[in-house]
């Protein structure tokens, strides 16, 4: 299949990634392209920025939750009806699982896809050094697949000597530079960026950025090397293999999705291959809404930031009683990381207040001063899953990333760390519960969204006996 498509890496993180893609995908749009974007990596809040800049879903692509193929077709599905596919790296762009391969890497994924990529560097404070620098990276590996640079921070005076000192000496085109914008920078906060919510004149922001990004790279050329990139190889057997993995539901279910402020941490592709199984997905706030939709087969609670808005979350009392009740009397929920963190008795929110919430898991929640636990791991069930046994389950690819800790993290199943002996004991699992901090794609184990509409509609059955 033939997709125009560039990875946007870096060094480090830091180094302007988020910003200059955000900057480029405007830019693009500007000139009235049709963009896909993808985020390298388990990453949620930068898909939300390239979102609000191209107007449609942004994705993640993630190669140590898919296999090659896997990851090609999730690329090619995506980004098919559009004329350029723009990725964002993760990290530096060699940095990968357990901190010593390159594998899950930004050079992971331009491997796997076969991407042109584009390293930003950050030049602050260097000059001749810049050479010795992206030098390194085009050696590091000899299918580096590096073939332009951009110098973020960069003076417009020191800019065109650059240029020509780097061309001239290495093997890579120089494709523009961005000064520095202070106007144009996105805060962050514990968990990455802050939400693009938050940010009032964020499209003003971008719009200028896209403004000095027309001026100050060489788009054209960015343009050309994208449609240079070579065609996208995907397995013709899996693109005519079933889309809903051997799964259809027989009737649609209503399942109902938490989205708010509070939890606003989603895969795309989850909702997706739930739906393409014959799941209705009905949004609900925790936060707003006095109760639960109406006619539920279910429940979904994703990660985001409860701790934020742990008063209004407390206060909402007749949502946690409806959602509790829901649960003990049988409704199949999955509950991951802030959505785990509501089902407790009580919950320590960014002001040290425990709050209460809905009370399914005993014991509380408490925010500690680092990162708790973060980054992949592989699931192992220790118990049934909906019902099912851990064999028909095998082992689920996730990961964590926390600040806060449990009194009670659940013990069903075992997380383990990658190219490490680091492992421990996670998760509640039950008849009609799956809930713990690990974050779960579902194309990484397509079992887990099947297992868990089997189980809605096993209880959406019951109801109507």
């Amino acid at each position: 299949m033939k997709i125009p498509r560039i990875l946007l890496a870096a060094g480090a993180s830091g180094s302007g990634k988020t910003l200059i893609t955000c900057g480029l995908l405007q830019a693009l749009v500007n000139r009235g392209l049709k963009v896909a974007s993808f985020k390298c990596g388990p990453d949620y809040i930068d898909p939300m920025f390239h979102s609000r800049v191209i107007g449609t879903r942004s994705r993640n692509l993630d190669t140590f939750f898919t296999d090659g193929d896997r990851t090609r077709y999730l690329l090619a599905k995506n980004a098919s009806d559009c004329e350029i596919a723009v990725m964002e790296g993760v990290m530096g762009y060699y940095d990968g699982v357990g901190g010593i391969t390159s594998r899950a890497s930004a050079y992971d994924l331009a491997s796997t896809t076969d991407t042109p990529v584009i390293l930003i560097v950050n030049s602050r404070g260097m000059s001749v050094s810049l050479a010795a620098y992206v030098k390194g990276f085009l050696e590091y590996k000899k299918d580096s697949h590096i073939c332009g640079v951009i110098f973020n921070q960069m003076s417009p005076m020191l800019y065109p000597r650059m240029k020509k000192l780097v061309e001239e000496q290495l093997e890579v085109e120089v494709l523009g530079y961005v000064p520095k914008v202070e106007d144009c920078v996105i805060e962050s906060r514990h968990l990455g960026l802050v939400l693009p919510e938050e940010i009032s004149d964020l499209k003003e922001r971008l719009q200028k950025l896209a403004g000095i990004l027309e001026d100050t790279l060489e788009i054209d050329r960015i343009l050309a090397l994208a449609q240079n990139a070579e065609e996208l190889q995907v397995p013709e057997s899996l693109i005519q293999k079933d889309r809903t993995y051997g799964y259809c539901l027989p009737q649609k279910l209503r399942i109902g999705v938490a989205k708010d402020e509070a939890f606003c941490f989603f895969y795309e592709d989850n909702f997706r291959l739930l739906q393409e199984m014959g799941a209705e997905l009905v949004d609900f706030s925790p936060v707003h809404d006095e109760h639960l939709p109406a006619d539920l087969d279910g429940i979904l609670l994703y990660g985001g930031y409860p701790e934020l808005n742990g008063e209004a979350l407390e206060r909402n009392a007749s949502m946690k009683e409806e959602i509790a009740q829901a649960v003990k009397q049988g409704m199949p929920c999955m509950a991951e990381c802030g959505g785990f963190m509501y089902l407790h008795e009580q919950m320590e929110d960014m002001g040290g207040v425990f709050r209460k919430t809905c009370g399914v898991i005993p014991g509380k929640c408490f925010r500690t001063p680092r990162l708790t636990r973060f980054g992949y791991i592989t699931l192992t069930a220790g118990k049934p899953v909906f019902g099912r046994s851990a064999e028909e389950i095998g082992e689920i690819p996730a990961h964590e990333f926390h600040y806060f800790d449990s009194e009670n993290c659940g013990s069903d199943f075992h997380a383990a760390k990658p190219l490490s002996k680091r492992g421990w004991d996670c998760m509640h699992s039950s008849s009609n519960l799956l809930a713990g901090y690990p974050h779960i794609y579902y194309y990484g184990n397509p079992q887990i969204p099947r297992t868990f509409l089997m189980k809605c509609l096993e209880y959406h059955n019951s109801k109507e006996r």
